[in-house]
């Protein structure tokens, strides 16, 4: 798997499928569109549409692809070691929406 273009390859295939995931749940059930939640990958609010279970934790449609690459690629072999690569964005991200919301309630004081 040395081979770019074999790399490039299972990207592309890799996001179809992911994507093809989301469009299913959306087709089974049209509210996952606009039902949201916090991803424990990435830390933002995201879609419930394409999100999956990793080992207890809940990962949205992108973090999703994420981790299928990274594990097709041979990145690495389970779910914590994209956690850790993420936590810097997952706090940013947590620490913004913190923020955010307290902003708005003082500005609707």
């Amino acid at each position: 798997m040395n081979n770019n273009q074999d790399k490039l390859e299972i990207v592309k295939n890799t996001q179809k499928a992911v994507e093809q995931m989301k469009n299913d749940d959306i087709e089974q059930s049209p509210d996952h569109a606009y039902e949201t939640f916090q991803c424990q990958c990435c830390g933002q609010e995201k879609i419930v549409a394409g999100s999956l279970f990793y080992d207890g934790f809940v990962l949205c449609n992108e973090c999703v692809l994420l981790a299928e690459v990274g594990f097709a690629l041979k990145k690495f072999d389970n779910i914590n070691t994209l956690l850790d690569s993420m936590e810097d964005k997952r706090f940013d991200n947590l620490y913004s929406n913190i923020f955010n919301q307290q902003k708005s309630g003082n500005e609707n004081s």
